[in-house]
């Protein structure tokens, strides 16, 4: 990947994770929080294994991804 897309994927995620705080549903905000973890983490492999960018966006992804399944069980 080029360093402008690496780039781009990094503002990409930084929108995600703002819109996420703008959303009042807290399934969607997980929905585009996580989206945007994923794209950190996708920025941080291509931008030179920036590990403090893809260890705590991971572990978040994870955390998203349990609370969203444990969420369909309860309804």
């Amino acid at each position: 990947m080029s360093p402008e897309i690496a780039t781009y994927v990094g503002y990409s995620a930084s929108l995600f994770i703002v819109l996420s705080f703008i959303l009042k549903d807290v399934r969607k905000i997980r929905i585009v929080n996580m989206v945007g973890c994923i794209c950190f983490v996708i920025y941080g492999i291509y931008s030179g294994m920036l590990w403090p960018v893809i260890i705590p966006n991971g572990l978040i992804c994870f955390i998203q991804i349990y609370h969203l399944m444990a969420g369909k069980k309860s309804s």
